[in-house]
């Protein structure tokens, strides 16, 4: 069975490679699904003007420039980011400003470190699937032939069987916590190699779908070609990304309104939108509507639309939840760790930190402060943590973990300090997959983009963002019969689902395709 890339088909007679007459679009957010959403409609013609809240592009992806306490300017952003190789149509959009991906560097190893030192590699793993998992169980020392006897083989093969329509009908209703304590896996084994994957997505275990796990346990490993290693960019994403970005679309004609909360969208006649902004009595009409925004941004403005009155699209939007805070501590420190500490690692089991980044080790610009002043730029990052943790506790308890990871740290100066505490990453609780919206929408012209939103195809995080910001676009794109812009995915089920010839009610089915004989990059 050939597992690679395969191509999403699209439901659509688009014949035109640029729009034939006048058409305009608006689209609502700057991140990465609304740059993506832009992009397409832009390269076709399409009018578009774009709304941003914030002065900087970007979204949860964004960079904006700080200043360190003697005035010299730095890029700050909301922490590190993995570019992983499957993210198919998060590459083919970069390449518009990166032809060759050279902004990319690729990590060598994703290692996972617990207490008392324990590690866990997944460098030189096999890209061939279930290999990959064989040999992972092989080699690590948490796992021995006794501890295999006693896992549940039935519960863990649903780690191959994944089948979006029968995974979610079956799993959506229970946690991810259930699942996993229903695999037997001795303690140190879960651990290190299932906590910190699913912590990864921002949500906690008792609050996540074990449905949108197994989604994303395919996605990222038992469904992936291309493995877990995973590429950094080498330069802050405003100076690699959204610099270019703009400039490329402006080119295109794409107008930038930074700073501009959108509050409402109204319709001005059957043809026309209107979308409203706060503080500012202006209509902005447009034919087409692309909402690109996080969660709650999402849910406010369709709380303050009273045009979008239909009943299951306002349910779906109000059932929208955002998962536990995360915190960002980046630390400019006046000396660096041991030479051999790798530029990335996971941690699970020590207390609020999920991973620690060097950034030194492959950002230019941390690289160039570090040369100049003999320190180092360390972040650390916190997932899923408590409900009410404060700031101070925050900063605390990250640092702590940081000196027992890095003990060689204990004794150094903090030269610069930045924090953040955000909450505003989409949850994914048991029962929610059948109401996620989806990128259509029940009104004309409107359309959704974002990592909250379900799709067809297996997706997560950064690529899922710009898939639907491509699917919202080739959505709107019908009505002036626009060639829609080629999707890629993962094979959309698992080795072993096919074997339970299970239907897969309102997908169309994926024709597999090498990723050689695609030009999709």
């Amino acid at each position: 069975m050939f597992i690679g890339k395969v191509q999403v088909p699209e439901r659509s007679s688009g014949v035109l490679k640029r729009v034939s007459g006048e058409a305009s679009a608006i689209v609502v957010g700057g991140g990465l699904a609304g740059i993506a959403a832009a992009t397409i409609l832009a390269e076709r013609g399409v009018s578009v003007r774009l709304f941003e809240r914030e002065p900087y592009l970007g979204g949860r992806v964004g960079a904006w420039t700080e200043r360190f306490s003697e005035g010299e300017p730095f890029e700050m952003e909301r922490g590190f980011h993995a570019f992983f190789r499957q993210y198919y149509n998060l590459r083919s959009l970069l390449r518009r400003v990166d032809p060759l991906l050279r902004n990319l560097t690729p990590l060598l190893d994703y290692p996972i470190v617990g207490p008392a030192g324990a590690m866990e590699s997944f460098a030189g793993l096999s890209k061939q699937i279930p290999l990959n998992l064989i040999q992972l169980v092989q080699r690590t020392p948490r796992l021995n032939l006794k501890d295999l006897t006693h896992v549940n083989i039935k519960a863990a093969i649903e780690m191959f069987r994944y089948d979006d329509d029968r995974t979610y009908r079956e799993l959506d209703q229970i946690t991810a916590r259930d699942y996993l304590d229903s695999l037997n896996f001795p303690f140190d084994a879960r651990q290190m190699l299932f906590d910190v994957f699913s912590h990864s997505f921002f949500n906690p275990e008792d609050n996540m779908s074990a449905g949108d796990l197994l989604m994303m346990f395919h996605f990222y490993f038992t469904g992936n070609p291309e493995g877990l290693i995973f590429d950094v960019l080498n330069e802050p994403f405003s100076y690699a990304l959204w610099h270019p970005f703009r400039r490329y679309l402006e080119r295109l004609g794409v107008v930038f309104e930074l700073g501009n909360s959108v509050a409402e969208i109204r319709r001005a006649d059957s043809q026309k939108w209107e979308v409203h902004l706060e503080n500012d009595a202006t209509a902005h009409q447009s034919d087409v509507v692309v909402l690109a925004v996080e969660v709650p941004s999402l849910k406010k403005i369709v709380g303050n639309s009273s045009h979008l009155s239909d009943p299951s699209f306002r349910h779906a939007v109000e059932n929208l939840q955002v998962t536990l805070p995360f915190a960002v501590r980046r630390l400019f420190l006046d000396r660096p760790p041991k030479p051999d500490r790798h530029p990335f690692i996971g941690t699970t089991g020590l207390d609020i930190l999920d991973n620690i980044s060097i950034y030194e080790m492959f950002e230019g610009e941390s690289r160039r402060w570090a040369m100049r002043t003999g320190g180092s730029v360390v972040e650390l990052h916190g997932y899923a943590l408590p409900e009410n943790i404060g700031e101070a506790e925050s900063r605390q308890r990250l640092l702590d973990q940081l000196f027992e990871v890095y003990p060689e740290l204990r004794a150094v100066r903090v030269l610069e300090d930045r924090f953040l505490l955000r909450r505003d990453c989409p949850a994914f609780p048991p029962g929610s997959a059948v109401a996620r919206p989806t990128v259509q929408t029940p009104m004309d012209g409107l359309a959704l983009a974002g990592d909250y939103v379900r799709t067809p195809f297996p997706s997560a995080l950064m690529e899922r963002a710009a898939a639907t910001g491509v699917m919202a676009a080739n959505h709107l794109m019908q009505r002036w019969n626009l060639k829609p812009e080629p999707l890629f995915s993962v094979p959309p089920k698992g080795l072993l689902a096919d074997r339970y010839r299970l239907p897969r009610r309102g997908v169309p089915t994926m024709a597999y395709q090498s990723p050689s004989s695609t030009n999709a990059f």
